[in-house]
């Protein structure tokens, strides 16, 4: 057993940055080749947290030409690949908690985009130091790219105009780096490495800048956290990354081991929903070579050990509800089995803080659920402003008819929604969801930005669909003008030619001067042969109006209102009015205040 552990390298960015095609990469650097774990992630974006282990002796002579003969001392790098769109922000910091150091993956060609902002900021809260992977450099203008070249012999062989074109973009992004507080200098040009964050221009695609990159990581971890690389004693902890079904093993747990030794046979608490669950380790197994875990098929090896750091698969019984995303922690003994069960029973507690009314949200990882609380909670409106999303209820697992049937309870429309993250509709759940009658809406997805964007789309539909019924059923501001030389028939009723100047008017509104007295109620609407409804701004057409005589009482170039219900007004108040309908209905309230100060208060 080696006197300290690997570094676990956490592996961040935005999507389609190529954080998994760089993983994908140095996976393929072992004997045990393998496919590309990207194209099956849903949406070709990493999902859940998945672990790499890349042995020492590969890395050494990967890394040989920039190491001038020496060696690296620890074991290995163990990577966790982390989700990179923006939605995953808790697990990318439950990434970055379990994570010694961390690779910030930035297409040069975009450069920080916000979610490369917002892994700064995971980073810098989780005190972990990164390096940046300037990664798709052969997309630069002229870039001659050759597979598995160091970037410090690349960089010497570009042209005078590609090295312009990539300092420029270098430029950009120390300015953008600078701008959150983060002194950027290329990694080949740094003097303190304590002071400043290591750029490696890099190609995930060619392999170009790889071992740059790699002998950066593991060189700033082991000169900058060697205590914490020793520090390998204690009872042994490890984060649950997902359970599976396994044929011939039952329920299994995928883990990253991160601290101390864990053992066949040793004692175990895990969190469930139910509160902490105790169970032995039935049999351990190690990805073989250098395959991903959520990938390595068959390619396990059973073991009676594991020391921190290192991925692994565990078995034992009762393993029916563990939360993903929680810790395993070895009981040693019987002093500590108290302290253990306290600490494990805090986790067992869903720590999302929810509210007495609101939608409902589900997923199959403790990871997910935060993630998606965590989106919901920070969702802006058009104008930037928080949505002030309410959760109900947060739960891990599939959706049911009780879920269901909770939520069609509301009487908010906007709070009779379930989403649910990676979660199964179980078939008594979607048959009621498919009852003509259910007014409830489940949005679900495998990747979650797709989920806010739908319910995003949907909360402004719907938005617009009730201002149009309330639009419908509340009798709007109108101003309209009679004109000259338009009128077709003086009263019985009088038919007039108008112009809509501003607001709207609709059959069977009452008419009101700029006096205050009456002026008739609207009998009908005519646009020649066409009749209609409703009028708006900008229309002029024929319109019927009864209780009038033209000539006596109204005459032609009157401007005429809609007279508004005082019980209309309130209503009127919470709606979207125009600038024109606003100043139309202070008109009128005006006018009726002559008679009544307080009317429409």
């Amino acid at each position: 057993m080696s006197s300290r552990r690997q570094p676990i390298v956490a592996v961040l960015g935005h999507v389609d940055h190529g954080k998994t095609s760089l993983l994908d990469h140095i996976r393929s650097l072992g004997q045990d080749r393998q496919a590309s774990v990207m194209a099956r992630e849903a949406g070709g974006i990493t999902q859940h947290i998945g672990a790499t282990e890349v042995p020492s002796k590969i890395l050494n002579e990967l890394c040989a030409p920039l190491m001038g003969g020496k060696e690296f001392d620890s074991p290995g790098l163990l990577f966790i690949d982390t989700p990179g769109h923006h939605s995953f922000s808790t697990l990318r910091s439950r990434g970055g908690s379990l994570a010694d150091i961390a690779i910030l993956v930035i297409d040069v060609t975009d450069g920080c985009m916000p979610q490369t902002l917002e892994s700064m900021r995971i980073l810098r809260n989780a005190k972990t130091p990164f390096v940046v992977a300037c990664n798709k450099i052969d997309r630069i203008h002229g870039w001659k790219a050759e597979h598995g070249r160091a970037m410090a012999l690349s960089l010497r062989k570009q042209s005078s105009d590609t090295i312009s074109h990539f300092e420029q973009r270098y430029w950009q992004l120390v300015g953008e780096f600078g701008e959150e507080e983060f002194n950027l200098e290329r990694y080949d040009q740094i003097k303190d490495f304590t002071k400043n964050i290591a750029l490696v221009p890099c190609s995930a695609k060619e392999g170009e800048g790889i071992q740059d990159l790699l002998a950066v990581t593991i060189g700033l971890a082991e000169r900058y956290l060697a205590d914490q690389l020793e520090d390998i004693s204690g009872s042994a902890e490890a984060t649950v990354l997902e359970m599976k079904e396994e044929r011939g093993l039952g329920k299994t747990l995928d883990v990253i081991l991160h601290r101390g030794t864990l053992r066949k046979g040793d004692e175990i608490a895990l969190a469930t929903p139910d509160g902490p669950v105790i169970t032995r380790i039935k049999g351990m197994f190690s990805p073989r070579g250098m395959s991903e875990m959520r990938d390595a098929g068959d390619r396990w090896d059973s073991v009676e050990e594991a020391h921190a750091a290192s991925g692994l698969k565990v078995s034992a019984a009762d393993m029916d509800s563990i939360l993903a995303g929680t810790t395993l922690r070895v009981v040693p003994d019987d002093e500590t089995r108290d302290d253990i069960l306290s600490q494990v029973a805090e986790e067992c507690e869903i720590s999302i803080d929810l509210d007495e009314e609101g939608i409902a949200i589900k997923a199959d990882t403790l990871g997910g659920l935060e993630a998606l609380a965590f989106e919901l909670r920070g969702m802006k409106d058009d104008k930037g402003d928080l949505m002030n999303i309410k959760i109900r209820s947060a739960t891990i697992g599939p959706i049911t008819r009780k879920d269901v049937r909770a939520a069609a309870t509301s009487d908010d429309i906007f709070e009779r929604v379930i989403m649910s993250f990676n979660s199964k509709v179980l078939d008594e759940a979607q048959a009621e969801l498919d009852k003509e009658d259910c007014d409830v809406l489940h949005l679900g997805s495998d990747i979650i930005y797709h989920i806010l964007e739908r319910f995003n789309e949907w909360r402004a539909e719907t938005i617009e669909r009730l201002a149009e019924e309330s639009r419908e059923n509340v009798i709007h501001p109108g101003r309209i003008l009679l004109l000259a030389d338009h009128v077709f028939r003086r009263s019985n009723p009088a038919v007039v030619g108008v112009r809509v100047l501003g607001g709207r008017i609709h059959v069977g509104q009452r008419l009101l001067k700029a006096d205050g007295s009456k002026a008739g109620r609207v009998k009908s609407i005519r646009d020649g042969e066409h009749v209609l409804q409703e009028a708006k701004q900008g229309d002029e057409l024929a319109v019927a109006i009864d209780g009038v005589v033209v000539g006596r009482g109204i005459d032609e170039e009157d401007v005429l209102l809609v007279d508004v219900p005082e019980r209309h007004v309130r209503k009127l108040r919470k709606l979207d009015l125009s600038v024109v309908e606003q100043e139309i209905l202070d008109e009128i309230i005006a006018i009726h205040r002559k008679e009544d100060h307080f009317w429409g208060r």
